[in-house]
């Protein structure tokens, strides 16, 4: 075993054992829901796309998340076919159902920070960062949860970051070419 997956297990086992505790599950578990799918992150694209106002944060948020998602469940995950924690580990204990992909990136954290990101550098701080601490607890609800090494995770949140990188870039662009041509 290697140096990383050395501290990966360790740091899992390190919050299975000293961070856990029962009242805390349900919440976690509920966190971990708003990462389902990126349906949370979807769902306030969409809202933002409906909006005049906020049309270009929407389709920034949207295409980092369609970014985001080939890259992490397209690409990475079948490239890499990383098994997921509990399944090597048995003394790690699953609190949530088991995934059916790989656990190589961090969906949930890819979705998360990608959107989080976008919102971060294109609305005011007061919705940006609120976004970012969310993104930070459904990233943390997956290794709290057992279901990802904290390797995926932080793979998830870069691929994220870049995903809202070329995003914000795309959206940039092709505004400002529209305007040139109006």
């Amino acid at each position: 075993m290697n140096i990383i997956q050395n501290a990966d297990i360790s740091i899992l086992l390190y919050i299975q054992e000293h961070i856990r505790k029962e009242w805390m599950n349900g919440f976690w578990r509920a966190i971990t829901f708003l990462g389902e799918g990126g349906w949370f992150w979807i769902l306030l694209a969409v809202i933002l796309l409906l909006m005049k106002k906020t049309r270009k944060v929407g389709a920034a948020a949207a295409i980092a998340l369609a970014i985001g998602a080939l890259i992490t469940n397209v690409w990475l995950k079948n490239m890499v076919a990383r098994v997921r924690p509990y399944d090597t580990y048995s003394a790690l204990i699953l609190l949530a159902s088991k995934p059916k992909d790989w656990s190589f990136p961090s969906g949930h954290t890819c979705a998360s920070f990608a959107s989080a990101f976008v919102y971060f550098r294109l609305l005011p701080k007061k919705y940006g960062i609120p976004a970012i601490i969310l993104a930070c607890m459904i990233a943390f609800s997956r290794l709290y949860l057992g279901v990802h090494y904290p390797t995926d995770v932080l793979a998830g949140l870069l691929v994220g970051l870049l995903a809202s990188v070329l995003a914000i870039w795309i959206v940039r662009r092709f505004c400002e070419n529209k305007k040139q041509t109006v």
